[in-house]
């Protein structure tokens, strides 16, 4: 079990003209699975690359299991780095793929083959073996590389985006195992993604980054329901929170979070008059496209599709917001105002990070 500590960290290139990595610090406990979620650009790839060794920084300390790291080459940092394209020898098999980190430390035969049968049976790969790796779909290269990683008993798992070559139900399946290695083996894992459903299915916790800076590290929970400024209400959910002008802030609330009343406007509830512009049914749900009548901005409001089919492009409702689930940003800084209302309880077991229970007064029943 390993730790990881940066401090300070900075990684600069054009004589320091552009900040690729600005500034950046984070702890990350024995056996943690934090995720690195940011846009192409935003940095996290180089920081992944710069704890690793293959980029050095130009300021700041790394700190593995409490050792500094900063001059120590790769090969010494007991680090297994799982890149997006796999990065697997194509003349070789997928049993000597596995086994080339283990040859290169002159272990004995009977030791490689050991570990390589046990990688293989650990990912379900011991029909593959003997293949190349162009006989093998996306899935089976993914799974080549990580026992490749795995294989060495590693104190620190870097990915790099490795799922992102697969289609949407192998990205899922592949979530899955990721959580399942994770159980099993305990190691301490940084994870790099711009697919913010990996990192809210896979983190512990989420590193949202920008221009080389953690905008927010928090749980999964914590960063789509208390984004800490405009940035990452923006980034997080699909559709992102909306953000509408009211008065000295920005008033934030997720799509979801509404409710058509029946009669007069409940207390506590802020109201949004809206005219509907376009409805997109999504099977279960659907995407009601608005304009916020006061300020005319446009928002996006989300809700079961048996509801959605009352309503009508061009019709004006208004809906409302439960005033615990808006959040006040300052409009000029992108700050969330500190002195906001609690977040609303965690989720229950299996509800997905966006859904919440009925805000409704039992009073009334929603459209």
């Amino acid at each position: 079990m390993t730790s990881l500590s940066i401090e300070h960290l900075s990684t600069t290139y054009d004589r320091g003209r552009v900040k690729a990595v600005d500034d950046v610090s984070l702890d990350m406990p024995d056996g943690e699975f934090l995720v690195l979620l940011g846009a192409s650009g935003s940095g996290k790839t180089t920081l992944m690359r710069t704890i690793a060794g293959l980029e050095r920084p130009s300021s700041g300390t790394i700190y593995i299991d409490g050792k500094l790291a900063n001059e120590q080459p790769p090969r010494q940092r007991n680090i297994a780095m799982v890149f997006q394209s796999y990065a697997l020898y194509p003349h070789k098999t997928v049993a000597k793929n596995i086994s080339f980190p283990l040859e290169t430390v002159h272990l004995s035969a009977t030791h490689i083959q050991e570990k390589v049968a046990w990688a293989a049976q650990l990912f379900g790969i011991e029909r593959l073996l003997k293949r190349k790796p162009r006989e093998l779909s996306g899935g089976e290269r993914q799974r080549v590389a990580l026992a490749r990683a795995l294989v060495r008993t590693p104190s620190l798992f870097l990915m790099d985006e490795p799922l992102s070559n697969l289609d949407a139900k192998l990205r899922h399946s592949a979530r899955r195992e990721f959580k399942r290695l994770h159980e099993q083996t305990g190691i301490t894992t940084l994870y790099v993604t711009h697919d913010q459903v990996e990192a809210m299915g896979l983190g512990q916790r989420v590193a949202v980054m920008n221009h080389g800076k953690i905008q927010q590290l928090g749980t999964p929970h914590e960063i789509y329901h208390e984004p800490a400024n405009t940035f990452v209400a923006q980034f997080m959910g699909s559709p992102p929170m909306n953000l509408i002008p009211d008065g000295d802030w920005l008033l934030g609330f997720h799509a979801e979070n509404i409710w058509l009343p029946e009669g007069e406007m409940p207390s506590q509830h802020y109201p949004l008059p809206v005219e509907i512009q376009q409805i997109e049914f999504l099977g279960a749900d659907a995407l009601i496209y608005c304009v916020f009548i006061p300020t005319h901005t446009d928002i996006i409001l989300k809700m079961p599709e048996r509801l959605a089919q009352k309503l009508a492009a061009g019709q004006t409702h208004t809906f409302c917001v439960p005033d615990t689930l808006l959040r006040r940003f300052d409009p000029e800084t992108g700050q969330r105002a500190a002195s906001d209302k609690p977040m609303p309880p965690a989720p229950d077991p299996g509800q997905s990070p966006g859904s919440f229970p009925d805000t409704r007064p039992s009073s009334r029943a929603g459209a």
